[in-house]
């Protein structure tokens, strides 16, 4: 009697921030959530050091729990539905133009190879499900943040960071059942070595030279992305503009965070 042949699911995980798209996230909204009064000149500031830390790739782990600490603080208070609005209403014209093509590519390939493509991000879950709606993507593994009375806490109930990601990684493919020594997975940070490590197929991306060296010691297939033209090709549009001053603003931000403090308080 001939043997059953087993099918195999597979998946492909993909981290978010400077690995399908060429900026942070929660960065991408900052404006949005500034015209929405979220956030005031003051809140700006305060994170922009991190920030730019972040996009230049030199924000070693304390300074991203730092960040982590420091945005939670930032969204105590917020309204959740006005926050998701916010969101929806404008996640094509800050998301679209900064997707790298390469990434976007790669998403369109797993799934047509009839892989899922999850999307995997330290970012919280009301920020990534709108963009992975845009990209197409069949799951979400993101931070959580507690809700009570429909205002966030500010308590961050599942950090989604270093050993964390690949532990729900486990579980999504215990609850899915995919395979993963058939999975990929995609990060442009050392931070994310278990992810990497917890599939058969771990890539980096734009990767710097110690994730270069630890590519070598694990055994990960190195890509280049470099062409963040977004869902739709063509010239420079208004978002792209917004992007470039938002970079601006940051630079401003570490310059006023890095001269000496006035003598009195400025609020």
């Amino acid at each position: 009697m001939a043997r059953k042949k087993t099918h195999y699911r597979s998946a492909a995980f993909f981290d978010l921030d400077k690995t399908i798209i060429a900026t942070s996230s929660s960065m991408a909204f900052s404006r949005p959530f500034y015209d929405g009064g979220l956030i005031t000149r003051s809140d700006a500031v305060r994170t922009a050091y991190s920030q730019f830390l972040f996009l230049v790739g030199s924000a070693d782990e304390r300074q991203t729990t730092r960040l982590r600490d420091a945005l939670s603080d930032l969204i105590k208070g917020w309204e959740v539905a006005k926050v998701k609005r916010i969101v929806s209403e404008t996640v094509h014209e800050h998301i679209d133009p900064v997707v790298y093509a390469e990434a976007l590519d790669l998403i369109q390939r797993h799934q047509a190879n009839g892989r899922d493509v999850v999307i995997v991000s330290a970012s919280v879950r009301d920020i990534v499900e709108p963009i992975a709606a845009l990209l197409g993507a069949d799951a979400v593994i993101a931070s959580e943040l507690e809700v009570k009375k429909g205002f966030y806490t500010g308590e961050v109930t599942f950090y989604n960071y270093g050993e964390a990601k690949a532990e729900a990684i486990r579980e999504l493919a215990e609850q899915r059942g995919y395979d993963l020594h058939r999975s990929y997975a995609y990060s442009d940070s050392i931070t994310d070595a278990p992810m990497l490590n917890v599939v058969g197929h771990g890539f980096t991306v734009n990767a710097d030279r110690n994730l270069r060296r630890a590519a070598i010691e694990y055994g990960w297939g190195n890509l280049r992305f470099k062409k963040p033209v977004g869902l739709h090709s063509g010239p420079p549009t208004k978002s792209i503009l917004v992007g470039v001053l938002a970079v601006a603003a940051i630079v401003v931000g570490v310059a006023m965070l890095t001269r000496p403090a006035p003598d009195r308080e400025d609020e």
